[in-house]
């Protein structure tokens, strides 16, 4: 018998001492009572992990779009990188995602209407068209509703709440990333609205961290809000800061991921009319080759790249991968690994490390 019981217990006895049946019967009814209550009371507000995807579902029902501000912090490298993101979204399928980092003085914007899906460079008047499903086709951390279609569809989904959040431990939809199976997700109690990502390898270590604020559903939007040209000829008033960033001669990085064994075994300079070209060629059971090319900005007349693939989030940038090859512009450089034998989460796993710190 726990304390509880015989505290409970030997109420009852004292009642039938002094009053007898009839006083102990009435005070049974009120300790009963008073003990459902006590219950009722504690069970309001606790939501089991049915109910907020009950929930979550009905707020994905009501909601015509949203803009947020996020803090994502990639630790893929041996320093953390720190991005600021703006995202817009307007129900059904147009989005704008502004990719900030300020120390680094790097902008990229991912967009889509009814045109495709874009991705800009503003600091090089640079822009690629894919012809793609994103962001349907792939987890996206920084995008609510896709955090909520992640939650649904794992049926296997671990949950648990705080005092201030409801958190649920997912399974990852990235395509080509195995890196990044596993996600832990924060939402608010008070709105269902998202607090945070982490995004984890498979020893839990968090290698992506997505910190919400300043989320307004249901926002309003201007008419052209989602039109490439306008984002782009925004997005270079901040030009002559990242222009700055533009004009450096570029330093040669290299992976730091190793793919079955690979070592460099050649590196060559092109010298080019407005610049150079860095060729490095890697061999082992999976041979690949790195192109690094400073690249000027093109003219404001520039139309977009159509391009064959699929956009993929690098964390640090947008790339486009297509079968053996993955291509994506960082600081001004162009890069560009190929290889017959890599799959497309290999050729990901390379281009993520080539942010890092340089390792030969």
């Amino acid at each position: 018998m726990n304390q509880t019981d015989t505290a409970f217990f030997l109420l009852i006895q004292a009642e039938y001492e002094t009053k007898g049946v009839e006083g102990m019967r009435k005070k049974i009814l009120l300790l009963f009572a008073g003990l459902m209550a006590i219950f009722v009371l504690a069970a309001c507000g606790t939501k089991t992990q049915e109910d907020v995807v009950k929930d979550l579902n009905g707020k994905m029902e009501d909601l015509s779009g949203y803009k947020a501000d996020a803090k994502m912090t990639l630790q893929m490298g041996t320093s953390p990188q720190v991005y600021n993101v703006e995202i817009w979204h307007k129900n059904p399928a147009f989005y704008r995602v502004n990719l900030m980092n300020a120390k680094k003085d790097q902008s990229q914007m991912i967009l889509r209407n009814n045109e495709g899906v874009f991705v800009l460079t503003p600091a090089l008047n640079k822009s690629f068209r894919f012809q793609s499903d994103w962001p349907q086709n792939s987890s996206q951390a920084y995008l609510y509703e896709s955090l909520i279609k992640d939650i649904i569809q794992d049926k296997n989904a671990k949950f648990s709440s705080s005092k201030e959040f409801y958190i649920f431990e997912t399974k990852t939809r990235y395509q080509n990333n195995k890196m990044l199976p596993i996600q832990e997700i924060r939402l608010n109690k008070k709105d269902l609205s998202p607090a945070s990502v982490k995004v984890m390898d498979n020893d839990h270590n968090p290698l992506v961290t997505v910190e919400f604020k300043n989320v307004k559903f249901n926002a309003s939007f201007e008419k052209d809000d989602f039109e490439m040209k306008k984002n782009m000829t925004r997005a270079q008033l901040n030009l002559p800061a990242m222009a700055q960033t533009m004009d450096k001669a570029f330093t040669v990085k290299y992976p730091t991921a190793v793919i079955s064994g690979s070592k460099l075994l050649e590196e060559k300079e092109v010298t080019l009319e407005d610049g150079k070209r860095v060729v490095l060629t890697y061999k082992g059971k999976k041979p690949f080759t790195l192109v690094q090319e400073k690249i000027v900005a093109k003219p404001a007349a520039a139309i977009p790249t159509v391009v064959n693939g699929e956009p993929v989030d690098l964390g640090f940038t947008i790339g486009a991968v297509s079968g053996h090859s993955i291509s994506w512009t960082q600081d001004g450089i162009d890069y560009m690994i190929a290889s017959k034998k890599l799959s497309e989460a290999e050729l990901t796993t390379l281009a993520r490390s080539v942010q890092g710190d340089v390792v030969k």
